[in-house]
């Protein structure tokens, strides 16, 4: 008797959890099918104008078009984008709220000691929108002509090697420590507040090298004041066909950025589908592909679980390369 009883309660309670599955199940797709029902929030670490703030300004327009909903753009451009993280974290998983972050999202996680969040496990990744190069450039009087004479300069010069960034923490920075590490030299980093006094000073010969963002420094090689020796993506580009990668000199090189739209963790799955399917469709669309070349880039877009495994990659990546190659980060 009190074995049929258990049996009972057991089956009682596996039907009561069954209906609390099934309830939840139905309010998530009825919520997927009311998406959008308000208007939706776009935070971007980054003040108004440039790359990040005029991305999230393309993608709100075109998902205030499509879903008759206003898409908002909420500039939080402070501490290197950890509030507009923080504040996107905090935030309710129900696709309101959608964060338009790029590779610093990563990179200040591998660089700083202590985050209020984790850079991918308190997120939703939807998708990856865009992904660009870095430009390896010398001054125009360099010596070396060509990627295999830079490498074989930096290796052999018995002159102090210095290189320029944006500053630090940026892709620059680590790319000039990932050559310095992947290639055993000695060279002191120099950080500039932005990559226009960077390119001036390199101009000036204050320097020896640059991973500078493409558009900016490929208007100074074309107009011969510096020399272009290599992209830093994994392969030639189709844009710069003639331009080598540093991974045929440097097999692994790669120092990319890029630029992807996330939201809190835990966005059920039918509103990450929405957001998700509509996101890809842009990036993917003439305007938008027009749109990233004009500034040097390339339209990426991949799904949810792909973009998720990219940053969880990009993470481990530049932590090891923090850590190996001992930089400073004050």
């Amino acid at each position: 008797m009190a074995t049929r009883l258990s049996y009972s309660i057991i089956i009682c309670a596996l039907l009561s959890a069954c209906g609390v599955l099934a309830a939840t199940v139905a309010a998530s797709a009825a919520a997927a099918d009311n998406y959008p029902s308000r208007p939706i929030r776009i935070l971007t670490p980054a003040q108004p104008g440039g790359t990040t703030d005029y991305l999230a300004r393309l993608l709100a327009a075109r998902l205030t078009e499509v879903w008759k909903q206003q898409a908002v753009v909420d500039n939080r451009g402070s501490a290197s984008g950890v509030n507009a993280a923080e504040i996107t974290k905090n935030a309710a998983a129900d696709g309101y709220t959608l964060f338009l972050l790029y590779h610093q999202h990563i990179i200040n996680a591998a660089i700083l000691p202590a985050l209020p969040y984790h850079p991918v496990n308190d997120f939703t990744p939807i998708s990856q929108m865009t992904e660009a190069s870095t430009l390896l450039i010398v001054n125009a009087s360099h010596p070396a002509k060509s990627l295999k004479e830079f490498v074989e300069w930096s290796k052999a010069t018995k002159e102090p090697i210095n290189f320029g960034s944006a500053g630090i923490g940026s892709g620059g920075h680590l790319g000039g420590e990932l050559y310095k590490m992947m290639t055993g030299i000695k060279a002191q980093h120099i950080p500039y507040k932005g990559t226009g006094p960077a390119i001036i000073d390199l101009i000036a010969g204050q320097y020896h090298f640059n991973f500078a963002g493409l558009a900016t420094s490929l208007v100074q090689v074309r107009a011969g004041k510096l020399r272009a020796i290599a992209v830093s993506a994994p392969r030639r580009l189709q844009s710069l066909p003639d331009i080598p990668a540093v991974a045929e000199a440097l097999p692994g090189f790669e120092v990319v950025g890029w630029y992807g739209l996330a939201a809190p963790a835990h966005l059920p799955k039918p509103v990450l589908a929405k957001i998700h399917a509509e996101t890809a469709a842009y990036v993917k669309s003439p305007e938008f592909v027009k749109r990233a070349s004009a500034d040097g880039a390339e339209a990426v877009s991949n799904d949810p679980e792909t973009f998720r495994q990219f940053m969880l990659a990009d993470l481990k990546k530049w932590a090891e390369v923090v850590k190996r190659s001992g930089a400073r980060f004050n």
